[in-house]
């Protein structure tokens, strides 16, 4: 990573988060900037569409998460929120997880989701933050890594645990309380091992641009707000209440899936992007 973190406006990045609270470097702010963040600003693929690796660099991650309106995955949106969180006086870890929802066993996945391991001032434990999964079973505020213990993010429900694996480092997975299914789902898994920022650009470059990422192949968007998540996998729309009940409908083509995106979303798609 860069020895200094690069500027970044921070006022137009709490006005687009709808931030206006303290800015200590403690817990309370983590976790309030982690919470509005993750109702603000949506997850969405759209370059990918078009086998284009979006920019990492501090000044287009501004230009598109905060100054226009669009989305991000992980690594803009995690890179944008760890630059904030270190202008504010955090000090900020990045890692790289495994997303293992879907998967039979851990190993059947890369490594290549960037999340944050971040230590505020007036705590010596670190807390998990990751503003860029977006799914229904992703962290709505940062959570302290513990194990033995369930813990409470902005109404949803997760809970740490080890796995076995071969490697020298414990390995870590985040799971969460599916209120549908009544049961505890793995979303993703990770050691402490810190990556750096070259690490992620091939990460970013490989989701973006091989034509067997799912990323490429379709269209993904997510959006939180305080009732509801929001999934559109392609065409299908796919809303989760807060009570965990869940509704789906087919939209009928592009023009629909637009009209959705700018409505719902609050994501202005590309006229170049085919959806």
């Amino acid at each position: 990573m860069p020895e200094t973190t690069p500027s970044v406006d921070l006022d137009a990045y709490f006005r687009r988060i709808g931030w206006d609270g303290p800015l200590r470097a403690d817990t309370a702010t983590l976790r309030g900037l982690h919470l509005a963040h993750a109702r603000a600003i949506p997850f969405e693929n759209l370059e990918a569409l078009r086998l284009r690796a979006p920019s990492l660099a501090p000044d287009d991650l501004m230009a598109k998460l905060v100054h226009s309106r669009r989305g991000g995955y992980c690594h803009e949106q995690n890179l944008l929120f760890s630059y904030v969180l270190e202008a504010l006086g955090f000090q900020v870890t990045r890692l790289a997880a495994r997303v293992i929802l879907g998967a039979d066993r851990i190993g059947s996945r890369p490594r290549g989701h960037m999340i944050l391991l971040v230590t505020a001032v007036d705590e010596p434990r670190p807390y998990l933050a990751d503003v860029g999964y977006g799914a229904a079973g992703a962290l709505l505020e940062a959570v302290p890594l513990v194990t033995g213990t369930e813990l409470h993010d902005a109404g949803r429900r997760h809970r740490f645990v080890h796995a076995p694996h071969d490697g020298p480092l414990e390995l870590w997975v985040l799971e969460a309380y599916d209120q549908a299914g009544g049961d505890w789902v793995a979303q993703y898994a990770f050691t402490l091992e810190p990556f750096e920022l070259c690490d992620f650009e091939v990460f970013n470059w490989e989701v973006s641009t091989n034509p067997h990422s799912p990323f490429t192949r379709r269209l993904f968007a997510q959006r939180t707000t305080s009732e509801r998540h929001l999934l559109l996998d392609g065409r299908l729309l796919v809303e989760t209440g807060a009570d965990g009940t869940v509704r789906k409908r087919e939209l009928a083509g592009d023009a629909e899936v637009r009209r959705v995106l700018d409505a719902d979303f609050g994501i202005a798609a590309p006229d170049a992007v085919t959806l």
